[in-house]
């Protein structure tokens, strides 16, 4: 399957037309022109992931985790994963989730700071999650998952996108070094992944794109994954319940 039907059938798959609002104050796109305060159209609304309980939350986590994890092993040239394996590893994970909790969401007017997370503290995250498994792949794809679900809250674009080397490249929008990253081009924690629509995003890329011609339009599923964006907003509305 093609990078582009992959994308497409996490959309499918993902994508409903509830509205959301997306609280906080501060631009995250002010180059753009779109805003976080904004009504947006995303997959499901907060209202909904509100009203679910503890049983259905770990179900769509796991659909939402089981996506991103089978799309990923696909798009890098791997056997497909098993869906009880992806379910498996989406489990530790969810418990990590309850058990720490997820960052505290921004209250009105808040930009919030861009943070990280250091090897020492993510590691035996990591470890918990694989729970002994020993695959390069899926523990590289379990490290940026743990980082999604724990970076903390913030409302302005590093940027990272779009830096630009002496050489006028941009690391970031390399088809081989972003097939490595659950969430192309984008950082895990980029608050665009909430704050623009699928076509917002793309344009936002669109206009800032320094790769090869015909790259991004042939590769979107991997530069811009739908599925890591529900995945993002479905967090984001979770954070506030």
């Amino acid at each position: 399957m093609s990078d582009h039907s992959l994308a497409l059938a996490a959309t499918k798959d993902s994508v409903r037309g509830d509205r959301c609002e997306v609280a906080g104050g501060c631009p995250a796109s002010h180059e753009a022109g779109y805003g976080v305060r904004g009504v947006l159209t995303w997959w499901r609304g907060s209202d909904d992931v509100r009203a679910m309980n503890d049983d259905a939350a770990a179900t769509e986590f796991s659909r939402l985790v089981t996506a991103v994890l089978r799309r990923f092993f696909a798009q890098n040239g791997c056997a497909e994963l098993a869906v009880a394996e992806a379910a498996a590893v989406s489990g530790r994970l969810w418990a990590l989730v309850r058990e720490r909790g997820l960052p505290r969401a921004l209250l009105e007017g808040e930009c919030g700071v861009s943070g990280g997370m250091s090897e020492e503290a993510c590691a035996p995250l990591v470890g918990r999650v694989l729970a002994g498994a020993n695959d390069d792949l899926l523990a590289k794809t379990v490290t940026q998952l743990v980082k999604a679900c724990f970076y903390p809250e913030f409302t302005v674009c590093r940027d990272s996108f779009r830096e630009v080397a002496k050489d006028g490249s941009c690391k970031r929008q390399e088809l081989a070094r972003v097939r490595q990253r659950v969430s192309g081009t984008h950082c895990v924690d980029c608050p665009h992944w909430v704050a623009l629509t699928p076509a917002g995003h793309g344009e936002l890329l669109q206009r800032e794109w320094r790769g090869a011609p015909g790259i991004r339009e042939e590769n979107c599923g991997v530069f811009l994954p739908e599925d890591f964006r529900a995945l993002r907003r479905w967090l984001h509305a979770r954070a506030r319940v």
